[in-house]
């Protein structure tokens, strides 16, 4: 979701794979939150070309862009590319010190309505790098864990980096759950704080700032930094796993997937009924090249067990299209 389209996943070739940070869980979650007014539905968008409403996802590659002026609904990227940075036009920021150049506000203001789609929706970058990368070890690896994680407890081991031996936190379900869970809070914290700042600068229109007010999308990629081999699946998915479940602290109760069928099963093996929080979420999904194909791919089947809600198709921007 990045260079010519706009920001989410599949078209993030701009991005350099690094180690990034994050991962999910949350049982099957209801992703239909009918938001349009009679008015705003009777207005029949049309951001993408086409006989009825779509909306726009957009992130860090959009800022400064001129942005679409009534989609029927905003999915806004939290980050700037990786699990553990920040979009730096999600609110106002040195660079975009003004609610006019937040992409935030602008899908809190310009929203019309016309779907089964919230006006505004948000979604994370995930990743999964374990304890060591390139010979580094990776700074913000947990050590420990909270006693909600259920895996158990995060241990410390010893690993050799280019730097000599350093104590860190292991390779395991239990670490890869808490660093899940570390990086989806600092998503709602920083959604806060984004929405805070807007509103401190009174505009026409107020920006909720409580994390439980939109729905989430884990956004999945290959292309991200992840743990392979069966042991690898297992990890990648207690970080997700600890993804949803601190998203579930803030009082979320929407979360789905950005992800392809082909992709999800490479990072998480496949999620079956064992898969806890994973399993039936909800889908986005992207690929098509056109507003009647992104139509036709909500009858894809779901690669979680649970429901295709949102497809994407590219243009000069990424369009969306609910299902």
């Amino acid at each position: 979701m990045a260079g010519t389209g706009s920001g989410v996943a599949m078209h993030r070739k701009s991005l350099v794979p690094r180690p990034d940070r994050l991962a999910v869980g949350l049982a099957a979650l209801l992703l239909v939150l009918a938001n349009a007014t009679p008015a705003a539905a009777a207005r029949r968008p049309h951001s993408g070309g086409g006989s009825a409403p779509t909306g726009n996802d957009v992130s860090y590659p959009q800022c400064a862009s001129t942005l679409p002026a009534s989609p029927a609904f905003g999915i806004v990227g939290v980050n700037g590319g990786l699990a553990n940075d920040l979009n730096a036009c999600l609110g106002p920021s040195g660079s975009y010190p003004s609610y006019s150049q937040s992409e935030l506000y602008w899908s809190a203001s310009s929203s019309v309505g016309g779907t089964a789609q919230p006006p505004t929706s948000l979604y994370v970058n995930t990743a999964d790098p374990g304890n060591e990368f390139g010979g580094s070890a990776i700074t913000d690896w947990p050590t420990s864990s909270s006693s909600s994680d259920p895996y158990g407890t995060c241990a410390t081991t010893t690993i050799s980096t280019t730097g000599g031996s350093q104590t860190v936190g292991a390779d395991s379900d239990a670490c890869a759950w808490q660093y899940g869970y570390d990086k989806a809070a600092q998503d709602g914290r920083w959604l806060t704080a984004a929405a805070q700042a807007i509103d401190a600068q009174s505009p026409p229109v107020q920006v909720a700032s409580s994390p439980a007010t939109y729905p989430w999308w884990l956004d999945v990629e290959s292309a991200n930094t992840w743990q392979s081999g069966t042991a690898g699946d297992s990890m990648n998915v207690a970080d997700l796993q600890g993804m949803i479940a601190a998203l579930g602290a803030d009082g979320v109760t929407i979360v789905g997937v950005y992800s392809t069928a082909a992709q999800w099963d490479q990072v998480t093996g496949g999620t079956t009924a064992a898969s806890g929080s994973l399993y039936g979420i909800p889908d986005w999904i992207p690929g098509a090249r056109s507003l009647s194909q992104a139509e036709s791919n909500c009858a894809l089947a779901s690669f979680t067990g649970g429901t295709v809600a949102l497809t994407q198709w590219s243009g000069r921007l990424d369009y969306d299209w609910s299902c």
